[in-house]
């Protein structure tokens, strides 16, 4: 994402247009870590009483229930494989390289970077 921002000017409204798609990344990384935890829990057959594997479930389940029945889940003795949990890893993602790139695109441009831009891509 840091290549989109090559013709930083501090005092352009650039600043805050980096700053948000860096905190739509961040956000979505810990959703993401969070999402993968759950899943890495089910799949080794975590221990549902245990505290931490509780708070994973518990902070997860909103943004998984929304999944939950678009796909089954498969189950082999304690260990779950939660095809739900991965969709909506993928799906939080698109979201989330969506809203970054809408960002970017409400960006100004100079007239100059346009051209540049323009060339590059008849170019190719």
């Amino acid at each position: 994402m840091d290549r989109e921002f090559q013709h930083y000017d501090r005092g352009s409204r650039s600043r805050p247009l980096y700053r948000g798609t860096r905190a739509v990344w961040y956000i979505a990384g810990i959703l993401e870590t969070i999402l993968a935890f759950r899943f890495a829990l089910k799949l080794l057959g975590a221990n549902p009483a245990a505290g931490f594997t509780r708070f994973i479930y518990a902070l997860s389940e909103p943004f998984v229930a929304p999944f939950l029945n678009v796909f089954g889940i498969s189950r082999v003795e304690r260990s779950i494989f939660e095809w739900p949990t991965l969709l909506a890893m993928f799906v939080y993602w698109l979201i989330a390289l969506g809203i970054a790139k809408l960002l970017i695109m409400s960006r100004p441009v100079s007239d100059e970077e346009a051209e540049r831009k323009l060339d590059r891509e008849d170019q190719r």
